[in-house]
């Protein structure tokens, strides 16, 4: 990102949400942005995830100029390069567990038996396959969230963004979900893009960004452990 500025309006008030903001992430980072709400750290992750757009400024992503891509070719670099996961989970009630981690495949056109494949797969490796025709509502907090790590991860993303992924889980579970995203850090190369204010994930990550006013007011690599 290079001198990004977004700006909202409410009304007739103007709200500098991003401020000349310059980061660069590069691949295999474990990276949180925090600080107070509205400080801009959700809009700094919309616009890295191309859910947004800047007013000015400049985004890459993987070489590529964000403003000068079409809708339709952002859509698919989104899809195909960027996972989410959200902090209330956002599973399908109605799906299965398998069935809302191979959403995204099928969403492509990819054949069913491979996406089934892929979908066990990793499912296996997140340690939730005995639930995989389990509903939403019969999962656990911890459980829920494995699966929309699954779901995020089916694409191979080179980056997952996720908002607050550990707010609505309780110790155990947090430190397991943490320990998990940075084994799949750690093996894969997988950018990791948090936006948190729990403390759990601030001490686990590699770097910090904070974030004030829209304005990035600290950026510190940390030892990893």
């Amino acid at each position: 990102m290079e001198e990004v500025h977004k700006t909202y309006y409410l009304g007739e008030t103007q709200i500098e949400a991003l401020c000349g903001i310059d980061l660069t992430i590069e691949k295999g980072e474990f990276v949180a942005v925090w600080g107070p709400s509205g400080s801009g750290k959700s809009t700094l992750c919309n616009l890295i995830g191309m859910v947004d757009s800047p007013n000015s400024g400049n985004i890459l992503f993987q070489g590529q100029e964000i403003i000068l891509l079409s809708d339709e070719e952002r859509t698919e670099l989104r899809n195909k390069s960027i996972g989410f996961i959200f902090q209330t989970f956002n599973l399908m009630p109605v799906l299965s567990a398998l069935e809302n981690v191979m959403l995204p495949l099928q969403i492509r056109g990819v054949p069913s038996k491979i996406v089934r494949e892929k979908a066990m797969n990793i499912l296996d490796e997140l340690g939730i396959v005995d639930y995989i025709a389990h509903r939403p509502h019969k999962l656990s907090g911890g459980q829920q969230q494995r699966v929309a790590i699954a779901r995020a991860l089916i694409t191979e993303p080179a980056l997952v963004i996720a908002d607050e992924p550990t707010a609505n889980l309780d110790s155990d579970n947090a430190r397991k979900i943490i320990d998990l995203m940075r084994k799949i850090n750690s093996l894969k190369g997988t950018i990791f893009l948090f936006s948190t204010h729990d403390q759990r994930l601030l001490d686990r990550v590699h770097r910090q960004i904070q974030l004030e006013d829209g304005v990035i007011v600290d950026d510190k690599l940390r030892e990893k452990s």
